[in-house]
């Protein structure tokens, strides 16, 4: 059975480039632009792993992520997030993501990552 991704992020060309990205590794895939939707669509979807962009409009990918994690069905799901952002990585850490790429990504590293947690 393969393995579904979920992509959230606001720019909608990062979410194309990601969704050829994850097809080509294999994994089912779909897409959020709008970091409001989140909960719902991880309650529809059910995804194995949720890929994370940190700098969204209207709620911020280290807010998303805080809320989830409080949501006890979703608190073990694997998160990866990402940014451009110098303090990328250390905002990851401190909101409990379980790994961090940064943009522009490796695709051999990103893919490993998600290997590694899925």
């Amino acid at each position: 059975m393969n393995k579904k991704v979920m992509v959230c992020d606001d720019d909608k060309s990062i979410l194309e480039m990601m969704e050829m990205i994850m097809q080509e590794f294999g994994y089912h895939v779909f897409t959020e632009s709008n970091s409001l939707n989140v909960l719902k669509d991880l309650e529809e979807e059910q995804p194995d792993l949720l890929l994370l962009d940190i700098w969204m409009p209207a709620r911020s990918g280290d807010q998303v992520l805080k809320m989830i994690k409080t949501e006890p069905k979703f608190s073990e799901l694997p998160v990866i997030m990402y940014s451009a952002s110098a303090e990328g990585v250390a905002i990851a850490k401190n909101s409990g993501a379980d790994d961090y790429i940064a943009k522009p990504f490796d695709l051999d590293m990103l893919e490993s990552k998600i290997k590694a947690l899925i």
